[in-house]
């Protein structure tokens, strides 16, 4: 009785082994890798911080970089040299020690401009050169803010510029041996503190 019992253990164990199917290597990969893949962990998703003391409804997913330094600005409108756009053959387009660029849209205007000032220290020279006589008005005093390792200096402005941006700001800041100026026309007199801010916080340069 315990051999037909042993026989019908080992018989059993056979048809067991026989009956596993051998798995496609391919198919073994294609698993791995699928396993894998799920494994990996989701991206985390990262919320920006709302720009303190004002907010802003535009994206600054955009980064001008060039003549040595980078800074933020809406995607929908890039920089462009001022100067070159209006004479290619110019031989005063921007360089690393002076230059202007701009960029709008019918609902925003930026302009930046910097000026090499070694030694220099308080960029409010340069933000004068920036406001239009007769047409932008600096309301009250120019405060610093500090964003990012950069002490900036601001003031909103009002302009008649344009009938449709009759507001803005203006800022200026310091980097190595240069003095960089800023300066923004918004429909609304709460957009211009955000934009800066949004701005400088990607403002790097060498």
């Amino acid at each position: 009785m315990s051999r037909v019992l042993a026989f019908l253990i080992m018989l059993l164990l056979a048809t067991g082994c026989a009956a596993r199917p051998t798995l496609d290597p391919n198919l073994r990969i294609q698993t791995a890798v699928a396993s894998t893949l799920a494994a990996l962990p989701s991206p985390t998703t990262i919320h920006s911080r709302t720009p303190q003391p004002t907010a802003t409804p535009f994206s600054l997913n955009g980064l001008f970089c060039e003549y040595r330094f980078c800074i933020g600005h809406p995607p929908e409108m890039p920089f462009y040299d001022v100067v070159a756009k209006q004479n290619p053959n110019s031989p005063l387009a921007s360089t690393y020690e002076n230059g202007i660029l701009a960029a709008h849209t019918p609902a925003l205007f930026i302009q930046l401009i910097w000026q090499h000032a070694p030694g220099g220290s308080d960029p409010t020279f340069l933000i004068e050169l920036l406001l239009e006589d007769g047409l932008d008005t600096r309301l009250g005093n120019y405060e610093t803010r500090q964003i990012n390792q950069w002490n900036v200096v601001f003031s909103p402005i009002t302009t008649t510029a344009s009938p449709l941006l009759p507001f803005g700001g203006v800022a200026g800041w310091m980097c190595g041996d240069r003095a960089f100026a800023w300066k923004t026309y918004t429909p609304q007199g709460n957009l211009a503190e955000g934009l800066l801010r949004e701005a400088v916080a990607r403002f790097r340069c060498e």
